[in-house]
């Protein structure tokens, strides 16, 4: 495949069948399609990649629109990644985030060496002035 990829870069939700696959198929883990289907409209801000009419990478920022904002759901197809496109999904995020109100949380969780990526956007670790939890509905 080609490396120098450009793909469609679109400000837009995915369906709820293409953000469930793709969250399945880059490793994250299942949601409920009653979930995404309540969750997704709910969305400050998305970015979808496509190259054609194949869902290729996503983002979404999370939150209430002023004070408090989560990124989440970054996530790029196994067979494209480590082409930059997880950096261009960040990039489109980052530049949403210069538009939010001063003085807002913005968050995210960072698995594995995925930090990495987030560090060059401006993220770092709470630790050890705050430290992440979760409560997780079965």
């Amino acid at each position: 495949m080609d490396k120098t990829l450009q793909p469609d870069i679109r400000h837009e939700l995915p369906s709820v069948e293409q953000y469930l696959a793709l969250r399945l198929e880059s490793g994250l883990s299942p949601m409920s399609v009653e979930g995404a289907g309540i969750g997704l409209p709910r969305s400050v801000f998305a970015v979808t990649l496509y190259e054609g009419d194949l869902l290729i990478g996503m983002g979404r920022v999370i939150g209430d629109g002023g004070c408090f904002f989560q990124v989440t759901d970054i996530a790029v197809k196994p067979a494209f990644q480590g082409r930059g496109l997880g950096k261009i999904i960040m990039r489109e995020i980052r530049r949403f985030l210069e538009t939010v109100p001063d003085k807002a949380y913005i968050s995210l969780i960072a698995d594995g060496e995925a930090s990495r990526l987030y560090a060059q956007y401006g993220f770092a670790p709470v630790m050890p002035d705050s430290q992440g939890m979760f409560l997780r509905r079965s």
